[in-house]
């Protein structure tokens, strides 16, 4: 995707889309919250709701146990599907564990009464559209909740949109809704640097800035902020921002996929809903990777879901259309024509934008 775009094509420094709308007093502090809540699926068992950890019970003779702490809290089923559920993210899942182990280490040396001091867990994620940021967040939010650094396993995903107000004295108000929605989780601020307008003196982005800075600094022991974006223009958001920057402790970037990458990602969602790709329609969805890629809107394991949609939809019309008795087999194959009919093949503009749907081959992720 060509750099100065956003998830949904927008340019990184678009104008403010309206002028101000309101008679310049402040918002109701019942306003409805705009954001997203997003929860482990109940079937995951690194999202399974689990009761208050005893963390003494790690200690015993003035020696720690860490696999007590592992095996009670069961953070290991959450990075065992790290390492099952995604394709590729090495550098990513080596940095979660890492985290993870930091968490760990933490607990015991609190129990065995050594000086500690609560670790800064705030959090960058960089990369592009579809490359797991915020499946990757609502799974760091699950190893949290299991060490006890926040109540709850959930994650609460805003953008501007849910932070930023259009007039005089909108702004705090719906930030700190935000904030105090997400508080005892995770708060993952999608596009971050869209609170940053510099060109633009009515814009209130500073303001929403200023009480982000309050609240992470207020509330370190009970709220995880994670920032996501890509990466320069994340790095620029910094600079521009540096209270907000010296808040973040890891910086963790996720690379683009490979077209092979991409093709296990497909495998594996293709696998999940029960549907086989004949030998040529293998070689044509690999095909189709390989221009997909270099379209623009091409989002990763968002793109690759679309495009599986799009595969089931037309050999469903071709199945819909045979009149003739359908076989198990029938039903469960996709065939080569059911990738071609794709206008990525001739070269116009594809079907829908591939901007809302999962953002890794893995799971439903709701955005990042």
């Amino acid at each position: 995707m060509a750099r100065g775009k956003d998830t949904t094509g927008r340019p990184l420094d678009p104008e403010a889309q309206a002028a101000d709308g309101g008679d310049g007093g402040s918002s109701s502090s019942d306003e409805e919250f705009a954001g997203t809540v997003i929860e482990p699926e109940e079937e995951s068992k690194g999202g399974t709701a689990i009761g208050e950890i005893d963390f003494s019970e790690a200690v015993d003779d003035g020696k720690a146990d860490v696999q007590t702490v592992v095996r009670d809290s069961r953070i290991q089923e959450v990075l065992d599907e790290l390492d099952n559920e995604f394709i590729a993210l090495e550098a990513v899942k080596k940095r979660i564990r890492e985290i993870a182990a930091l968490l760990v280490i933490e607990r015991l040396r609190a129990e065995m009464g050594l000086a500690t001091e609560a670790p800064t867990l705030h959090m960058s994620f960089t990369g592009s559209p579809g490359t797991g940021k915020t499946t990757v967040a609502l799974k760091m939010a699950s190893i949290l909740h299991r060490l006890g650094y926040i109540d709850k396993g959930q994650l609460i995903a805003v953008t501007r949109d849910d932070l930023v107000g259009q007039y005089v004295g909108h702004t705090a108000p719906k930030t700190k809704e935000a904030v105090n929605k997400a508080i005892g989780g995770v708060l993952f601020i999608d596009e971050a640097y869209y609170l940053y307008r510099p060109d633009n003196e009515r814009d209130y982005g500073q303001e929403a800035i200023e009480v982000l800075l309050q609240s992470m600094e207020t509330h370190r022991e009970e709220l995880v902020v994670i920032m996501a974006g890509y990466k320069e223009p994340m790095n620029d958001f910094f600079v521009a921002a540096p209270g907000l920057g010296s808040r973040i402790a890891h910086h963790i970037d996720f690379p683009d996929y490979t077209p092979d990458e991409l093709m296990q990602i497909a495998d594996l969602m293709f696998q999940r809903q029960t549907y086989d790709l004949s030998d040529e329609a293998k070689k044509a969805f690999h095909e189709y990777i390989e221009l997909r890629v270099e379209r623009p809107r091409f989002a990763h394991g968002r793109s690759i879901r679309n495009a599986i949609d799009r595969a089931r939809m037309r050999q469903a019309m071709r199945l819909f259309d045979s009149e003739a008795q359908l076989t198990k087999e029938d039903l469960m194959t996709i065939e080569a024509e059911d990738i071609r009919q794709s206008s990525v093949f001739t070269d116009t503009e594809e079907e829908e934008p591939d901007s809302a749907s999962s953002s890794n081959g893995s799971s439903e992720d709701g955005e990042s």
